[in-house]
């Protein structure tokens, strides 16, 4: 389990940048591109902190979660893993799109798959005002977790919302996001992080080319 300095899961506590959950889910491998990603979840107990983190479980299921995993490991590693690969053909397929490719055939296919079982447990509920989607199956359902990812990025990937997903220009980052800024010219997750970094990268750079004159 990977933690930060204060000993807590860093999937408990990771930033939520991506404007959407599929692109945060996606977004839970530091510096993906860089020569050294850094892996958030490393356990089906990151994954239910993470998934509490971003509010698809509350403290109760989350704990219920933890304790049929603690119960049927085997049961729960085949759950991460499939969450792993499912977490890979979103970010694959959404990186594609953010440099106006053509997804691969491999990780759409993945996606495809996992989401046609999601989809048969998709049931209308009546609302107050509406009606609402809902699932069929159990809520502490090792795969349950993902049923709202896979929502998520099955409407991004149906909305006009597509053309603003972008990945992050930041050396190494790799992670994406929804522009939603004003002229659609956003380059980094985060101005304070990534951002900052860049600009102090060509500011040195800058200084140097000035030294070699």
């Amino acid at each position: 389990m990977v933690k930060d300095h204060r000993g807590e899961s860093r999937a408990a506590t990771i930033s939520l940048l991506g404007g959407e959950l599929c692109l945060d889910f996606a977004n839970t491998v530091d510096w993906r591109t860089s020569g050294k990603p850094e892996e958030i979840l490393t356990s089906y107990r990151d994954l239910v902190d993470w998934s509490r983190h971003v509010r698809i479980v509350d403290a109760r299921r989350a704990g219920r979660l933890k304790r049929r995993a603690a119960s049927d490991a085997s049961s729960a590693d085949v759950a991460f893993e499939q969450a792993i690969q499912f977490r890979e053909a979103i970010y694959h397929v959404f990186a594609a799109v953010a440099h106006g490719k053509r997804p691969a055939r491999q990780p759409l296919e993945k996606f495809n798959r996992v989401l046609s079982n999601l989809m048969s447990r998709a049931r209308i509920r009546p609302g107050q005002n509406r009606f609402a989607w809902s699932w069929s199956g159990s809520a502490d359902a090792f795969d349950s977790v993902l049923w709202p990812v896979a929502w998520s990025a099955a409407e991004l990937l149906t909305s006009r919302d597509l053309a603003m997903v972008r990945e992050c220009r930041g050396g190494g980052c790799g992670w994406l996001f929804l522009d939603r800024s004003r002229s659609h010219r956003r380059q980094w997750c985060d101005m304070k992080g990534c951002g900052n970094r860049a600009k102090a990268r060509r500011y040195y750079e800058r200084l140097k080319s000035r030294k070699r004159r």
